[in-house]
């Protein structure tokens, strides 16, 4: 958990007169359907301000998936993707015992002590991988980070497990290498 957020949820009961468990309990009780719903309440009935009312809101929604879910439902209708991502997580792993592989609603980070790579199923027929090469120049196969913002410098689109050749990998390594 970042240090910002578990900061706030330190200053909860302080701030806000209650726990985020307490919090959580009376959001349950009341069933919103909408987050909307959820902030009125939050800071009309409580008082609350708007960054602990969302900060609430989030954490109370429920998510029971587990990783290999979060994965499962990434690639559902994109199976003929998942040799890529496998493939990536092997070579990745070879790199040290030090990576941390999370899983996403969306994509997958690659972690040492930062992020170095994102892999995303972006399309029916195309992988993302997100790399973190700060100041490294563009080309037109490792291009720039596009979707990904800040989270990566930049993307290489993978449509075809022949692709992940020696040059993706020794970008990969680069960027494992530079998140220490």
């Amino acid at each position: 958990m970042d240090k910002a957020l578990q900061t706030m949820i330190n200053n909860m009961p302080q701030k806000t007169g209650k726990t985020l468990e307490e919090w959580k309990k009376i959001l349950k009780s009341k069933a919103f359907e909408k987050h909307g719903q959820a902030m009125t309440f939050l800071k009309k009935e409580h008082g609350v301000t708007h960054g602990f009312a969302n900060t609430i809101i989030q954490l109370s929604k429920e998510n029971t998936d587990t990783p290999s879910d979060l994965v499962h439902k990434q690639y559902l209708g994109k199976e003929n993707l998942k040799p890529i991502y496998e493939q990536l997580l092997v070579i990745v792993e070879k790199f040290g015992k030090d990576i941390k592989i999370t899983p996403k609603k969306i994509s997958v980070s690659i972690i040492r002590k930062k992020q170095f790579a994102l892999i995303k199923p972006a399309t029916k027929t195309r992988i993302d991988l997100g790399l973190k090469l700060k100041d490294k120049p563009t080309t037109d196969r490792l291009e720039n980070s596009g979707p990904f913002g800040a989270m990566c410098t930049h993307r290489v689109r993978i449509t075809n497990i022949t692709e992940i050749d020696d040059e993706l990998i020794h970008w990969l390594k680069e960027a494992y290498q530079k998140a220490e």
